[in-house]
């Protein structure tokens, strides 16, 4: 590698939320750069006014506080805790966002504040021939994508505007008729570039359209701003979708038009669905809020999503990885070529994994906020809806949650009354008199622990004691009796969390069934 610092940028577009194969990019390359000792940037590309959203790029940012993804420079939130780098960057506020402010030596590093220096750079390919003036107007051009669609060909500019004399582009401009600057593509022969994915690519320059670099209104696309800003910026590493593979030739021959090194290039593989097909909002959630809303913890998430299309190499089984170890392993080596399948079912094994990690005070301030969601907290008792009784039902819940939003759901009997038929009380073929001779034996026996004594280990040593070689005669009844629920957690662990005055209670009741 290099001895040139490593320079990794996130180049997010403020359309919506932060897509998951959007906070793949961000990890790998904020990975890469923490690995090599780099510098990782966001910029903002926010030159697509008719898909941007409201408050989009503060969701960017927060999201990326909130994975604790850390960058040097760029653009942050007007808030002293969202800006946690050294005084001495430069610190200047963004022209077009009042809430952001933006710190670095290669700002702006919003696009839609860098229109000056397009114009630049797109007049210098005018100069040079490697661009030209288009005034077709947009139904001429649906006519002829429509035309070349219906007889099979590649929808592809038929570069009528360069066949124009330079007389004729002069008058027009001098008209003012609306036009936009296109790359002059060159179609003989093959672009090649190298891929640390994928290793040498080739493509046949005559499959290239002549991309618009500079739009009617002075704005540039995607396609020629991300190569302006990233040599400007001394970007050295580029990662990005394999959806752009086909039209990084075009990025190539601008760097050659310009006379500028190109930066090294990583194309992610797709993120699929379990059939395969591209990840999409179709078949489920597709961004990093949803499952954050969902409950899924912020390290489940980070693991999960750096294994969609990485892992640390043969003979390694390791699954589990804090940011910290997925620092120190990351490799674009071993990134795939392959699409990546996102399996929801995964993601649940490695948070429930996370979820087992935790200390019990932890799970429940991650936890309070799904439980004041339900509403059978809502209607509780407040008696349960304390801490001590959640406490209880999430030690009880731990090691069968997956995420954290199903607190409680299976177990509800432990805030609001039950009822159920007294069918449900019997065990086998067990008499109702039988029933009735079991449940007392259990409220004789609990009727005697003390409250001090109340425990889950005590509550299960005294009832096997007199339960004899037929536990179900005696605990079935009794889970039956506490829950009103076909499955449930042990009725040691029931009584536990219901204490000795509502357990009783609910044996009483059942006894009032038979």
């Amino acid at each position: 590698m290099s001895d040139k610092k490593i320079r990794v940028r996130f180049a997010p577009s403020p359309t919506g939320y932060m897509h998951i194969g959007n906070f793949r990019t961000a990890l790998y390359a904020y990975l890469f750069a923490k690995k090599n000792g780099g510098d990782f940037i966001l910029r903002i590309e926010d030159t697509d006014k008719n898909r941007q959203v409201n408050d989009a790029i503060e969701k960017i940012i927060n999201i990326l506080n909130w994975a604790e993804l850390t960058y040097s420079e760029g653009v942050f939130v007007n808030s002293k805790s969202q800006f946690p780098i050294s005084n001495k960057i430069p610190k200047f506020k963004s022209q077009n966002y009042k809430n952001l402010t933006e710190a670095g030596d290669y700002g702006p590093y919003i696009q839609s504040e860098r229109l000056d220096i397009y114009k630049k750079y797109a007049q210098e390919l005018l100069e040079k021939d490697h661009a030209y003036c288009c005034f077709c107007a947009p139904e001429r051009l649906e006519k002829m994508r429509d035309l070349q669609t219906a007889r099979k060909k590649a929808p592809m500019y038929d570069r009528t505007c360069l066949k124009l004399s330079k007389e004729e582009v002069a008058e027009k401009l001098k008209n003012g008729e609306p036009y936009v600057i296109r790359q002059k593509i060159n179609t003989e022969g093959f672009t090649e570039f190298d891929d640390l994915i994928r290793g040498k690519v080739k493509i046949k320059n005559d499959l290239l359209d002549d991309q618009v670099l500079l739009k009617s209104d002075g704005y540039p696309t995607y396609n020629f701003a991300n190569v302006v800003d990233d040599h400007l910026m001394g970007i050295t590493h580029v990662m990005r979708g394999e959806e752009y593979i086909s039209s990084t030739p075009k990025y190539t021959q601008l760097y050659q038009n310009f006379g500028w090194i190109e930066p090294k290039i990583a194309h992610l593989p797709l993120i699929l669905n379990l059939d395969k097909t591209k990840l999409s909002k179709r078949q489920g959630d597709v961004a990093v809020e949803d499952y954050i809303q969902k409950g899924y913890l912020k390290e489940a998430i980070i693991n999960f999503v750096a294994l969609l299309g990485w892992n640390p190499g043969e003979g390694s089984t390791q699954e589990i990885f804090s940011l910290e170890e997925l620092i120190s392993e990351f490799d674009l080596k071993k990134v795939h070529k392959a699409g990546a399948v996102f399996d929801l079912k995964k993601l649940d094994w490695i948070n429930a994994q996370y979820i087992k990690k935790l200390s019990i005070e932890e799970l429940y301030e991650k936890s309070a906020v799904f439980f004041r969601q339900k509403d059978f907290y809502q209607n509780a008792p407040e008696e349960k809806k304390s801490e001590a009784h959640l406490k209880k039902v999430l030690t009880i819940e731990q090691d069968r949650l997956e995420n954290l939003s199903q607190v409680g759901e299976n177990n509800r009997f432990f805030f609001q009354d039950i009822q159920y038929s007294k069918e449900l009380l019997r065990w086998k073929k067990m008499s109702d008199e039988d029933l009735k001779k079991s449940l007392e034996k259990s409220k004789a026996v609990l009727e005697k622990i003390t409250e001090t004594d109340w425990t889950k280990e005590n509550l299960e040593k005294n009832l096997l004691e007199v339960a004899g070689e037929k536990r179900g005669d005696l605990l079935w009844p009794l889970r039956a009796a506490l829950t009103g629920a076909q499955k449930s957690p042990s009725p040691f662990e029931c009584a536990w969390v219901l204490g000795q005055g509502e357990t009783l209670k609910r044996i009483g009741q059942a006894l009032n069934l038979l």
